[in-house]
């Protein structure tokens, strides 16, 4: 069984995941709980796998280089790291509802990237630009930012709606938990891929010196990037420095997933001198 098989089956094995931490929020069951974990734990390990299968069969082909290259192998790696996360919170807190809501994301990028007609995943081989030691730090770095932040915008979504105050309390809402919890946890996660998606800056910049012999080229990658940036480090200011909190941090919270998202995805429509390696 080669990779691309490997992780199609793990695309399933997150939905399924995914229906499990749903019919165990809908429908309080601790058995569906407890095989949402495991059957996540399952997937995150098959994502792995599939992501070593790809690494060796890579070099079988004579590339041999890690699976972290394009806009296909990225997705999957970033599926990876959104349900490598999310485990580490159900374990520390102990709660399962925010499963229902980060492991549709998880879901959902794998998805994309098996399902898509507009991706290629084809292992081919690096451009001379990404033939760096940087690539795996750069790549890295900014997924496990971009898959916190991820996580972060799941639980300011569980935030806004627990929060609603048009909605009468019901014994599905009264199952989320509490707004002081979602919001340190919605802090919590924005802190660590903040500090992720600066190392990634970092990395980056020090790539794109010894690849093109500059730091900052202002390429709309970089840009976009930097827009996050100050759009976390905003919502982070407004939170140590003005004592924000709830609402507010969880509006800013998934205004940063935007910005991510487009980061990601909608300027590799625009030329720069990222838009070779689509990610």
């Amino acid at each position: 069984m080669n990779s691309s098989n490997v992780l199609s089956i793990v695309t399933f094995i997150y939905a399924l995941a995914a229906l499990l931490y749903i019919a165990s929020w809908v429908f309080r069951k601790p058995l569906s709980g407890k095989l949402a974990f495991w059957t996540a734990l399952g997937a995150v390990l098959g994502n792995i796998l599939g992501m070593m299968l790809r690494w060796i069969e890579s070099y079988q082909l004579g590339y041999g280089h890690a699976p972290l290259s394009n806009l296909y192998e990225s997705l999957v790696f970033f599926a990876c790291m959104i349900g490598a996360i999310y485990l580490v919170v159900e374990w520390k807190y102990k709660n399962r509802v925010v499963g229902a809501f980060a492991t549709p994301l998880a879901f959902l990028t794998m998805a994309y990237a098996s399902m898509s007609p507009n991706i290629n995943d084809r292992i081919q081989p690096l451009v001379p630009a990404l033939k760096s030691n940087w690539l795996i730090a750069h790549v890295f770095t900014c997924f496990l930012g971009y898959a916190a932040f991820a996580i972060a915008f799941g639980i300011s979504i569980m935030y806004l709606i627990k929060n609603r105050k048009s909605i009468k309390p019901d014994r599905l809402l009264s199952r989320l938990p509490d707004l002081s919890v979602l919001d340190e946890l919605t802090y919590q996660m924005v802190m660590f891929g903040f500090l992720f998606l600066t190392i990634g800056i970092i990395t980056g910049s020090v790539w794109a010196n010894s690849a093109w012999g500059s730091y900052w080229s202002w390429d709309p990658k970089e840009t976009w990037s930097l827009i996050t940036w100050f759009v976390y480090a905003t919502l982070l200011h407004a939170r140590l420095m003005r004592g924000w909190h709830g609402k507010r941090i969880a509006l800013l919270s998934i205004i940063g997933f935007m910005a991510v998202i487009f980061t990601y995805f909608g300027v590799n429509l625009l030329p720069g001198l990222h838009s070779y390696g689509q990610f």
